[in-house]
């Protein structure tokens, strides 16, 4: 085994152990606490399970929604019980193994560049869209980090006031407490929300994404959260000028989404220029442990 990786989420905790080939050897699944005594002695349990399956010392890294402040060590996290408490320092000090403690959606961009779709790319950019929005930047083969620890938090942008007030779309107050994040209108409940204030009906965003292609009013809710995707996305070709974009999350399953942003994309950028290329995920469920795992043996071989 040469490293492994534990995806924690909301509801589960997945342990998973790579071999020197990056393949999955095994993995084990536990419900995840409700309360934050009971997560951190889950993740210590989860540790101690990893090391009784190697012969020796490993690097173990840990996958999670959520941000850690490099400043006070303290967690920000909207579906863990661990918000203010220095939750990588006590998982460490109860299972008395280091780890590397990852964002979740950096950890998939990771794996989707090592291992997954956007493998050699350079910038590689991966977006979650699902319950919230997000992302990270892998350059040459290395997760983009830097002093505050926030960058990837894309779904915080401002959404475009273009479309915003091209279509009269309401500007509501964010879960982070900002106002008119981009989240509010491009995540699974913003798709919701413009279906709602085009069609005045509360449809889900599977409702609205398999049913564009027959109702008007549904076709014009699509074609507004294509809108507002592609100026979120040329945004960030501005800023990081990515080869690739992989996107995963529940909204990526959506038909023809690759195909419909790329064309929408196309129309946002400065005519005659290129835009990267947007891809599906191909690392599903595995990538967040495989790129937190990947991420600490980095870590590891750095400082040997």
């Amino acid at each position: 085994m040469i490293a492994a990786g534990i995806d924690l989420g909301g509801t589960k905790i997945e342990a998973q152990l790579f071999d020197a080939a990056w393949q999955q050897m095994d993995r084990r699944r536990i419900d995840t606490p409700k309360d934050y005594p009971g997560l951190v002695a889950a993740m210590a349990d989860q540790i101690a399970w990893i090391e009784a399956h190697s012969d020796r010392m490993v690097p173990i890294g840990i996958s999670a929604a959520g941000l850690i402040n490099p400043q006070s060590g303290l967690a920000l996290t909207a579906n863990l019980p661990a918000s203010g408490h220095p939750f990588p320092a006590d998982i460490q000090a109860a299972s008395g193994h280091l780890v590397t403690y990852i964002n979740d959606c950096r950890a998939f961009i990771l794996s989707e560049a090592t291992f997954g779709a956007a493998k050699d790319a350079s910038p590689a950019l991966g977006l979650i869209l699902g319950t919230g929005i997000a992302g990270g930047v892998v350059v040459d083969g290395r997760l983009l980090s830097g002093h505050a620890s926030v960058g990837g938090e894309f779904g915080h942008f401002p959404a475009a006031a273009g479309p915003v007030s091209a279509h009269g779309l309401p500007v509501v107050k964010c879960g982070c407490g900002r106002m008119g994040c981009s989240e509010t209108l491009l995540a699974g409940r913003g798709l919701s929300r413009i279906g709602r204030h085009v069609t005045g009906r509360d449809l889900t965003p599977e409702q609205i994404t398999a049913g564009r292609s027959a109702e008007p009013d549904l076709a014009r809710v699509w074609a507004i959260w294509l809108e507002l995707a592609a100026e979120m996305l040329v945004t960030l070709c501005f800023t990081i000028d990515p080869q690739v974009i992989v996107l995963g999350g529940g909204l990526s399953n959506a038909p023809g989404l690759t195909g419909d942003l790329t064309e929408a994309l196309a129309r946002a950028q400065f005519p005659g220029f290129r835009i990267p290329q947007i891809v599906l995920a191909q690392g599903g469920d595995a990538s967040g442990a495989r790129g937190a795992a990947f991420a600490a043996w980095q870590s590891q071989v750095a400082h040997d």
